[in-house]
């Protein structure tokens, strides 16, 4: 058994180029395999959120705190609140985020195919966020 802290696990910035905004993402566990999984906490501020992507085995995200906004490629942004839990399917283009006013804690759950667990695309822009 492996038993790792509150605080002992290093918190980082979300890097500018697959973020808009101040987020914290904090590593909360590495699977130890054969299965390749891993979950982190992650935070944003309000107005930020995530670059377009995808995920090779989907994601889970499970929202633990504040009011945040959540979009599928060609889908109406979505409200996430705390308790819910969202699925998305492999591959499905989608962001996330805060609101503009308010700040969004989920915990993010993800596989990994080939080592890679996330395809970033482009950002989304202001008007896109806000409509």
């Amino acid at each position: 058994m492996q038993i790792k802290r509150d605080g002992s696990r290093p918190i980082s910035k979300g890097p500018a180029e697959y973020f808009t905004g101040d987020v914290r993402i904090e590593p909360l566990f590495q699977s130890p395999g054969p299965a390749e999984f891993s979950g982190a906490s992650v935070t944003f501020e309000p107005g930020a959120r995530s670059a377009w992507h995808t995920h090779p085995c989907g994601q889970t995200l499970i929202v633990t705190a504040g009011l945040g906004w959540m979009q599928c490629w060609g889908e109406p942004k979505e409200e996430i609140r705390p308790g819910d839990v969202i699925t998305c399917p492999p591959d499905k283009k989608h962001w996330h985020g805060a609101t503009g006013k308010t700040a969004v804690t989920h915990i993010a759950i993800q596989e990994s195919l080939n080592g890679k667990n996330v395809e970033w695309l482009e950002k989304v822009g202001d008007e896109q966020y806000l409509s």
